[in-house]
Protein backbone atom coordinates (compact mmCIF):
# COMPACT_ATOMS: atom_id res chain seq x y z
CA UNK A 1 0.00 0.00 0.00
CA UNK A 2 1.39 3.40 -0.88
CA UNK A 3 0.87 6.52 1.20
CA UNK A 4 -1.14 9.49 0.01
CA UNK A 5 -1.27 12.77 1.88
CA UNK A 6 -4.53 13.13 3.81
CA UNK A 7 -6.77 16.05 2.90
CA UNK A 8 -7.87 18.65 5.43
CA UNK A 9 -11.15 16.77 5.75
CA UNK A 10 -9.23 13.54 6.43
CA UNK A 11 -7.08 15.24 9.09
CA UNK A 12 -10.16 16.68 10.76
CA UNK A 13 -11.74 13.21 10.81
CA UNK A 14 -8.57 11.72 12.31
CA UNK A 15 -8.48 14.31 15.08
CA UNK A 16 -12.19 14.04 15.81
CA UNK A 17 -12.06 10.27 16.28
CA UNK A 18 -8.84 10.38 18.33
CA UNK A 19 -9.16 9.60 22.02
CA UNK A 20 -5.53 9.81 23.13
CA UNK A 21 -2.40 11.51 21.83
CA UNK A 22 1.04 10.20 22.72
CA UNK A 23 3.96 12.56 22.13
CA UNK A 24 7.22 10.78 21.39
CA UNK A 25 10.16 13.06 22.06
CA UNK A 26 8.34 15.23 24.59
CA UNK A 27 10.66 17.84 26.09
CA UNK A 28 10.64 19.63 29.45
CA UNK A 29 12.26 22.65 27.78
CA UNK A 30 9.54 25.34 27.39
CA UNK A 31 11.23 26.67 24.24
CA UNK A 32 10.85 23.34 22.40
CA UNK A 33 7.85 22.82 20.09
CA UNK A 34 6.97 19.52 21.77
CA UNK A 35 6.55 21.31 25.13
CA UNK A 36 4.22 23.88 23.58
CA UNK A 37 2.17 21.20 21.82
CA UNK A 38 2.00 19.17 25.05
CA UNK A 39 0.81 22.21 27.01
CA UNK A 40 -1.82 22.99 24.41
CA UNK A 41 -3.13 19.42 24.18
CA UNK A 42 -3.37 19.12 27.97
CA UNK A 43 -5.31 22.39 28.10
CA UNK A 44 -7.74 21.25 25.42
CA UNK A 45 -9.03 18.41 27.65
CA UNK A 46 -10.25 16.74 24.47
CA UNK A 47 -7.65 13.98 24.58
CA UNK A 48 -5.87 11.81 27.09
CA UNK A 49 -2.27 12.89 26.61
CA UNK A 50 0.75 10.64 27.16
CA UNK A 51 4.45 11.39 26.89
CA UNK A 52 7.40 9.23 25.89
CA UNK A 53 10.96 10.22 26.74
CA UNK A 54 13.40 7.86 28.49
CA UNK A 55 15.17 10.83 30.13
CA UNK A 56 12.11 12.25 31.95
CA UNK A 57 9.92 10.95 34.77
CA UNK A 58 7.31 13.72 34.71
CA UNK A 59 6.21 16.52 32.40
CA UNK A 60 3.56 19.13 33.11
CA UNK A 61 2.36 17.10 36.07
CA UNK A 62 1.93 13.95 33.97
CA UNK A 63 4.00 10.75 34.08
CA UNK A 64 6.44 10.22 31.23
CA UNK A 65 6.90 6.71 29.86
CA UNK A 66 10.37 5.48 28.89
CA UNK A 67 8.99 3.74 25.77
CA UNK A 68 5.84 3.58 23.69
CA UNK A 69 5.32 -0.03 24.75
CA UNK A 70 4.53 1.23 28.27
CA UNK A 71 1.78 3.67 27.24
CA UNK A 72 -1.62 2.28 28.30
CA UNK A 73 -3.77 3.41 25.35
CA UNK A 74 -2.04 4.26 22.10
CA UNK A 75 -4.21 5.94 19.48
CA UNK A 76 -2.54 8.88 17.70
CA UNK A 77 1.24 9.12 18.07
CA UNK A 78 2.76 12.54 17.45
CA UNK A 79 6.49 12.30 16.74
CA UNK A 80 9.16 14.87 17.60
CA UNK A 81 12.32 12.93 16.74
CA UNK A 82 15.20 13.17 14.26
CA UNK A 83 14.62 12.04 10.69
CA UNK A 84 17.04 9.13 11.08
CA UNK A 85 15.06 7.82 14.07
CA UNK A 86 11.76 7.64 12.18
CA UNK A 87 12.00 4.07 10.78
CA UNK A 88 12.51 2.64 14.27
CA UNK A 89 9.81 4.87 15.73
CA UNK A 90 7.39 3.76 13.02
CA UNK A 91 7.99 0.11 13.93
CA UNK A 92 7.28 0.88 17.60
CA UNK A 93 4.08 2.72 16.64
CA UNK A 94 2.91 -0.18 14.48
CA UNK A 95 3.74 -2.71 17.21
CA UNK A 96 1.87 -0.62 19.81
CA UNK A 97 -1.34 -0.86 17.76
CA UNK A 98 -1.75 2.85 17.10
CA UNK A 99 -4.30 4.09 14.58
CA UNK A 100 -2.38 7.19 13.47
CA UNK A 101 1.28 8.07 12.98
CA UNK A 102 1.65 11.86 12.95
CA UNK A 103 5.04 13.32 12.02
CA UNK A 104 5.35 16.90 13.20
CA UNK A 105 6.40 19.94 11.18
CA UNK A 106 9.69 19.41 9.38
CA UNK A 107 9.40 15.61 9.38
CA UNK A 108 8.86 13.90 6.05
CA UNK A 109 9.84 10.29 5.38
CA UNK A 110 7.96 8.56 2.57
CA UNK A 111 9.31 5.04 3.21
CA UNK A 112 8.14 5.34 6.84
CA UNK A 113 4.74 6.63 5.68
CA UNK A 114 4.39 3.77 3.21
CA UNK A 115 5.39 1.19 5.84
CA UNK A 116 2.91 2.56 8.39
CA UNK A 117 0.11 2.90 5.82
CA UNK A 118 0.80 -0.65 4.67
CA UNK A 119 0.33 -1.77 8.28
CA UNK A 120 -3.08 -0.09 8.34
CA UNK A 121 -2.23 3.20 10.05
CA UNK A 122 -3.33 6.63 8.96
CA UNK A 123 -0.25 8.79 8.42
CA UNK A 124 0.18 12.56 8.52
CA UNK A 125 3.55 14.17 7.81
CA UNK A 126 4.97 17.68 8.17
CA UNK A 127 1.97 19.01 10.12
CA UNK A 128 1.51 20.14 13.70
CA UNK A 129 -1.20 18.47 15.79
CA UNK A 130 -1.69 21.71 17.76
CA UNK A 131 -2.10 23.87 14.67
CA UNK A 132 -4.47 21.39 13.01
CA UNK A 133 -6.54 20.94 16.20
CA UNK A 134 -6.85 24.71 16.66
CA UNK A 135 -7.75 25.15 13.01
CA UNK A 136 -10.54 22.60 13.14
CA UNK A 137 -11.76 23.77 16.55
CA UNK A 138 -12.52 27.17 15.04
CA UNK A 139 -9.52 29.11 16.31
CA UNK A 140 -10.62 29.23 19.91
CA UNK A 141 -8.38 30.85 22.46
CA UNK A 142 -7.96 27.77 24.59
CA UNK A 143 -6.73 28.10 28.16
CA UNK A 144 -4.81 31.27 27.34
CA UNK A 145 -3.30 29.90 24.13
CA UNK A 146 -3.42 32.02 21.03
CA UNK A 147 -4.15 29.30 18.54
CA UNK A 148 -2.97 31.42 15.65
CA UNK A 149 -6.24 30.95 13.79
CA UNK A 150 -8.70 33.78 13.25
CA UNK A 151 -12.31 32.76 13.10
CA UNK A 152 -15.57 34.56 13.74
CA UNK A 153 -17.35 31.41 14.86
CA UNK A 154 -16.50 28.04 16.33
CA UNK A 155 -16.68 25.05 14.04
CA UNK A 156 -18.43 21.94 15.33
CA UNK A 157 -15.39 19.77 15.95
CA UNK A 158 -17.02 16.58 17.13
Amino acid sequence: MSWTEPTARDRRRLLSRTESVTIIGASANPSRPSFFVASYLLSSSRYRVHFVNPRLDELLGQPVHPSLAEVPDVDLVSVFRKHDDLPGVAEEVIEAGARTLWLQLGLWHEPVAERAAGAGLDVVMNRCVKIEHARFAGGLHLAGFDTGVISSKRADFA
